[in-house]
């Protein structure tokens, strides 16, 4: 089953408010373009270049109490539809960009002090997953999540 891209996040620095453009190029071993985590080069720690959440992340905090936008969180896509943590080590696609899954994006005591109490401890296996851009392409809203076999 397929997932969706719903909201494109990007900050072009840290600290920095975020973007939400309805598209962006994904850059093969660099990242997204105009984020603060764009490598200048390919290579490096690659497994980083794109963050993804589950729009559910975000119910689930409600039931701790916590409503935060979903810029909040600083990851760069927020999806439907897919169990993004199964994906882990695994290749998948979003629209025509083909990305590897490397770990999970386990949530920081950063988070918590620049969002709301509790926020670590309800995110633990709910942060995201973190991964590499193998094939660049553009991104945007509303893109099928496809993991690949």
């Amino acid at each position: 089953m397929a997932g969706r891209v719903e909201r494109i996040v990007i900050a072009p620095a840290a600290g920095a408010d975020t973007v939400e453009p309805e598209s962006v190029e994904a850059l093969a071993g660099r990242g997204l373009a105009g984020d603060r985590y764009l490598l200048a080069e390919p290579g490096g720690d690659a497994r980083g270049n794109v963050t993804l959440i589950e729009r559910d992340a975000f119910d689930h905090l409600s039931g701790f109490g916590i409503d935060l936008a979903e810029s909040e969180l600083r990851r760069n896509l927020v999806v439907t539809g897919i169990e993004l943590n199964p994906l882990v080590g695994r290749e998948f696609l979003i629209g025509e960009v083909r990305c590897r899954a490397s770990e999970l994006c386990e949530p920081c005591r950063q988070i918590e002090r620049a969002t709301a109490p509790g926020v670590l401890k309800a995110l633990v296996e709910r942060g995201g997953i973190r991964a590499e851009i193998l094939e660049s392409g553009t991104v945007s809203i509303g893109d099928p999540v496809v993991a690949l076999d």
